[in-house]
């Protein structure tokens, strides 16, 4: 029975510290991309398991608290991102405090999805933010507006919603089907 234990405490450790087989497939093939090492002319596929496995790797890095459960579905040209936030852990987590009256308001964790739609060719993207719903209500306006510009802008500066940007590392298009996001390099 003590050598069961022995095995177990050796396995266990270096079965939980192995990497995920889908993280590891997506990093790999992101830094062929930036490293120039993709044939051109040629498409690198990313699976939807591949991606999601990359937000729960990487999302904690910028967003250490306040979010979780965080998945996309890709469809058609679009793609849909689920999360329960809590806004406020989000915003003290990047080293800046709400008012009060924000703070009791958005406190909490809530379930939020966002829709875009992303438009890609000649080495450029745009990224159309379509919706965001909190707890099953649909953010518009002026609302919609402050949540973009004090969380998702505060974390990603550089970020471009609405605005067609250039696509980097010689990427031709950025191709969203169900499943799958085709990336397509310069010829």
């Amino acid at each position: 029975m003590w050598r069961l234990s022995l095995v177990l405490s050796i396995v266990i450790p270096l079965c939980a510290a192995s990497p995920d087989p889908d993280y590891s497939s997506a990093i790999r093939k992101l830094h062929l991309i930036r490293d120039g090492k993709v044939p051109r002319g040629s498409v690198t596929l990313f699976t939807e398991r591949e991606i999601n496995a990359w937000a729960r790797e990487e999302v904690p890095k910028t967003v250490p608290q306040g979010i979780r459960g965080q998945r996309v579905k890709l469809g058609n040209g679009m793609a849909n991102g689920f999360a329960s936030m809590d806004f406020t852990k989000m915003q003290h987590a990047t080293g800046k405090d709400m008012n009060w009256f924000l703070s009791k308001l958005l406190a909490g964790e809530r379930p939020v999805t966002v829709n875009v739609a992303i438009r890609s060719a000649g080495g450029r993207a745009t990224v159309f933010l379509k919706s965001i719903e909190i707890s099953g209500v649909a953010a518009t306006g002026s609302v919609l507006d402050f949540l973009i510009n004090t969380f998702f802008l505060s974390l990603y500066p550089n970020a471009r919603i609405n605005t067609p940007f250039d696509l980097d590392y010689d990427m031709e298009q950025i191709d969203i089907r169900p499943g799958v996001v085709r990336v397509t390099m310069k010829k």
